[in-house]
């Protein structure tokens, strides 16, 4: 079995010089071309092509990028999706295996996509949408979105303030030998750009790949639960960093279940794991317009 391609290259000839995007990604990659076009996946000369009629020229590079198993993700919400929902704000139960943005291969095939188009056929129309945070694209669970634009900057300044309370539920590989945890480290892309610890002492000094300092990630932790060679933990962040409870529990000796890329095994009790297994419970914070103190919980599918 061949790899499935990350992207196809493509110098545009003569010929093609002034044709729509679209018409050029069908004649150098047939159906394929006209597939990644449309689903956002076309970057030309460095940018994300976002008018499949924009002309090419002579030259240009195009670049046709895939998704990495060869599937694009179908993502549909329903009202029973939709946790709340007010003037401002909206808190959605995210499923595991979705991405919450666009990715460079698709623009259509995650949540936020998703949630403009069941709000344009709810409604006739979609408000303006803003992520107030992530998830990573196996993590499930609560997820806040605003629709609002007056919302947008009192989040943020919440969110990076420490005054929204973030809770999550784990299940881990072993089982932890303290009722409670503390930890703080640095945080930051290593070699190969991918998210790495980095001593306490580091944090604020530049990152040795460039780009940036080592930042500061600290995360308390819970047993809730132990089984002969498993364990269910409760994370409390304190910073938000991409993958900073993975990351913290891999250090520990204790990494998630199904998290393969951080040490974790594939599978349990016989059973293939088809995402890790991370869930974001509890989310707490002051209304952004109102003020009113909100709070949601939300069960992880092993609770």
């Amino acid at each position: 079995m061949h790899p499935i391609p990350q992207q196809l290259t493509f110098t545009i000839p003569p010929h093609l010089a002034g044709a729509p995007v679209h018409a050029a990604a069908a004649e150098l990659a047939a159906d394929l071309g006209q597939t990644v076009v449309a689903r956002g996946g076309a970057w030309l000369d460095g940018r994300r092509v976002v008018d499949a009629a924009t002309p090419v020229a002579a030259g240009a590079i195009l670049v046709l990028r895939l998704p990495p198993n060869g599937c694009y993700n179908e993502i549909e919400l329903c009202a029973a999706d939709l946790i709340f929902e007010d003037a401002w704000l909206m808190v959605l139960h995210k499923a595991a295996s979705c991405y919450v943005s666009a990715t460079p291969w698709d623009v259509c095939g995650n949540l936020l996509a998703a949630l403009q188009r069941f709000l344009l056929a709810r409604d006739g129309s979609a408000p303006p949408l803003h992520l107030a945070h992530r998830l990573d694209r196996d993590t499930s669970g609560l997820l806040l979105v605003s629709k609002h634009p007056a919302a947008n900057a009192p989040l943020q300044h919440a969110f990076a303030h420490g005054q929204v309370a973030k809770r999550y539920t784990c299940l881990c590989a072993g089982v932890p030998t303290w009722e409670q945890m503390e930890l703080q480290t640095g945080h930051g892309r290593g070699a190969r750009g991918l998210w790495r610890l980095y001593p306490l002492a580091e944090v604020g000094q530049a990152l040795p790949m460039g780009g940036g300092r080592v930042r500061l990630a600290h995360t308390s932790f819970e047993l809730e639960a132990a089984w002969g060679d498993h364990a269910r933990v409760r994370a409390t962040l304190h910073t938000g960093r991409t993958h900073q409870i993975r990351l913290h529990m891999a250090s520990l000796g204790l990494p998630l279940l199904g998290d393969v890329r951080y040490g974790g095994p594939s599978e349990h009790n016989g059973q293939l794991l088809s995402r890790h297994m991370l869930h974001a419970t509890e989310l707490r914070l002051a209304h952004p317009v109102t003020g009113e103190p909100l709070a949601w919980c939300l069960p992880a599918p092993w609770e």
